[in-house]
């Protein structure tokens, strides 16, 4: 039975790991988590923030994902959409799911994430 989602893989080119890791660690405020060895040979990078992790694999016919995304719940959304603003990211709000504050952004190449936050009420 499922019990509960363990990490969400997104698809990134070759050698991309230094921009992915500017961008999920240095904006969005994620922290690095060492890939096993086996595996570490593969390419990519892993992040963490709490109980969420993205995995950054490698593909050789890479496109971003413009339409999957990963929906990412986040406390203060207007502070964090300023923040992630102030560093250098691009932020579209979209105000079409009833009861949240939502808005999309893309990574440096070009995976789509969505963030989220319940209105109260």
């Amino acid at each position: 039975m499922i019990v509960a989602l363990d990490h969400v893989q997104l698809a990134a080119p070759p050698g991309a790991e230094g921009e992915l890791r500017a961008y999920y660690a240095g904006v969005l405020g994620m922290t690095e988590v060492p890939k096993p060895p086996a595996l570490a040979a593969r390419g990519g990078c892993w992040f963490r923030a709490g109980a969420v992790q993205l995995h950054l694999g490698v593909e050789d016919n890479f496109r971003g994902a413009g339409k999957a995304h990963p929906g990412l719940r986040v406390v203060g959304i207007e502070a964090y959409a300023e923040l992630l603003a102030a560093r250098g990211a691009t932020v579209t709000w979209d105000a079409e799911l009833p009861g949240h504050r939502r808005f999309y952004s893309c990574d440096p190449v070009g995976n789509r994430l969505e963030f989220l936050e319940p209105v109260p009420g």
